[in-house]
C-alpha cells in the first residue's frame, strides 16, 4: 500500500449562496496540516463546516480562497479522479446491481489494470477487511457492518495517497458502531495511510484519533490529541463538546502569579492557571465527573479541595461504575465513581458532600452571552 503522504489545508473559506437569502459562510479560514500516517478527526455539531471542509479536500467542493496540498501538489484546482484519495461515504454509495468483487475491483477497472492484477488485489484487500469468500454477494445480501467493510475496501484497494470518512458508522447500531470503528483503526495503522475523518461523535473521535479539530461555526475552535482536549480545553464549548463535563459559574478573587483564588460553592479555593486573569472576572471552572468525590454527609473531605453539601437525585448503575446526578447550591452536577463493589453505591435521596481536588479544577474565561 502507498506510503502516508502529508496533507496541508492553508487558509481555506467556503460560502454558499441560498436563493433569496444572505450568502452562508460554512467554513472561515481554516488551516490545517494532517501528518503522514496519520489520523485526524474533524470533530462537531452539525452544521460546524467539518463535512464541508472534507468535501474541499476531496474536490466535490471548491473553496472560494485557500490552498490544498496532497504532499507537495497543489490539487486545490485538481478535478476529484485526479486526486489520489479513497473516499467512504455515509451510506456506503455500493452500486446495488454489482458484486462485492465488481464493486471493489471498480476503481481498478477505470484505470485499465490487468484482469489478474484486479483479481490479486481485490482478494487481498478482502483478506484484509475480513470478507473472504463474499467475492459473489450483492450488497442487498449483506449486513450494514459487512456494507461497510466493502465501502473501505473500494476506497483502499486503489492504494491512495488519502483516505477521507465522511461520518462512515452513523448508520450502524451502537454495538457494531464500537466494533466497526476498533476494525477501521487497526487498518488506517496497518496500512498508515494519511486519513482525514469526519463525526459528530465525541467517543468515536476520541477512541480511533492521533489528533482532534474541534470545529464550530466554521472554524477550528482546538486541534490536539484527545488527552489535550479532555484535561486542557481552551473555551467552554470544547470543554462540553468532549467528555462529559459540570460548568461551574464562579469569580476571581485574587491573583498571584499563575495562581489565582477563586470562589466555589460560596468558598475561597485557590487553582492555577496559564491563562491571564483579572480580580472580578467572571470564570466557569471545569470539573470532569471523574474528579467529582461522594462522601457521607458526616464524612471530613481532605484539604486542599472545593466542598459543598449537596443531594443525589438520579443513579444509573453501570456495572464497573455509577453515575450519579447530586443537587448543589440548586444546580445539577454529574458525577461518576468506579469501582462500587468495593466503594459502596450511594442511595437516590441521600445527603452528602461533593468534593473536587483543586488539581483536577481548569479555569476558562465565560465566553459572551454565556
Amino acid at each position: 500500500m502507498t506510503a502516508g503522504t502529508r496533507l496541508r489545508i492553508e487558509g481555506v473559506s467556503k460560502r454558499f449562496h441560498r436563493e433569496g437569502q444572505h450568502d452562508v459562510a460554512a467554513v472561515h479560514d481554516v488551516s490545517l496540516s494532517v501528518e503522514p500516517g496519520e489520523l485526524l478527526t474533524l470533530l462537531g455539531p452539525s452544521g460546524c463546516g467539518k463535512t464541508t471542509t472534507l468535501r474541499m479536500v476531496a474536490g466535490f467542493e471548491q473553496p472560494d480562497q485557500g490552498r490544498i496540498y496532497i504532499g507537495d501538489e497543489d490539487v486545490t484546482q485538481r478535478m476529484v479522479y485526479r486526486r489520489s484519495i479513497g473516499f467512504v461515504f455515509q451510506n456506503y454509495a455500493l452500486f446495488p446491481h454489482l458484486t462485492v468483487f465488481e464493486n471493489v475491483a471498480y476503481g481498478l477497472r477505470v484505470r485499465r489494470m490487468s484482469g489478474a492484477q484486479v483479481h490479486e488485489k481485490v482478494g487481498r484487500v478482502l483478506d484484509l477487511v475480513g470478507l473472504p469468500g463474499y467475492e459473489r454477494r450483492f450488497p442487498n445480501q449483506l449486513s450494514g457492518g459487512e456494507q461497510q467493510r466493502v465501502a473501505v475496501a473500494r476506497a483502499v484497494v486503489v492504494e491512495p495517497q488519502l483516505l477521507l470518512f465522511d461520518e462512515p458508522l452513523s448508520n450502524l447500531d451502537a454495538k457494531l458502531r464500537v466494533q466497526m470503528r476498533d476494525e477501521l483503526s487497526r487498518l488506517q495503522k496497518q496500512l498508515a495511510i494519511t486519513t482525514v475523518y469526519v463525526t459528530h461523535d465525541q467517543e468515536e473521535a476520541m477512541a480511533i484519533s492521533d489528533r482532534i479539530a474541534v470545529m464550530r461555526q466554521g472554524t477550528v475552535a482546538q486541534l490536539g490529541t484527545a488527552v489535550d482536549l479532555y484535561r486542557a480545553p481552551c473555551s467552554a464549548f470544547v470543554a462540553q463538546f468532549i467528555g462529559r463535563v459540570n460548568l461551574v459559574e464562579s469569580r476571581v478573587l485574587g491573583v498571584t502569579g499563575r495562581r489565582i483564588e477563586v470562589e466555589v460553592w460560596g468558598s475561597p479555593l485557590s487553582v492555577v492557571t496559564d491563562d491571564a486573569c483579572t480580580k472580578g472576572q467572571s470564570l466557569f471552572l471545569v470539573m470532569r465527573p471523574e474528579s467529582l468525590t461522594l462522601l457521607p454527609e458526616s464524612a471530613t473531605p481532605p484539604e486542599g479541595e472545593a466542598v459543598a453539601a449537596g443531594i443525589v437525585r438520579s443513579r444509573t448503575f453501570l456495572g464497573e461504575k455509577v453515575e450519579y446526578t447530586v443537587e448543589v447550591a440548586g444546580t445539577s452536577l454529574h458525577a461518576v465513581t468506579y469501582d462500587p463493589a468495593r466503594r459502596g453505591v450511594m442511595e437516590v435521596g441521600s445527603r452528602v458532600r461533593v468534593s473536587c481536588n483543586a488539581a483536577s479544577i481548569r479555569p476558562l474565561a465565560a465566553e459572551p452571552g454565556s
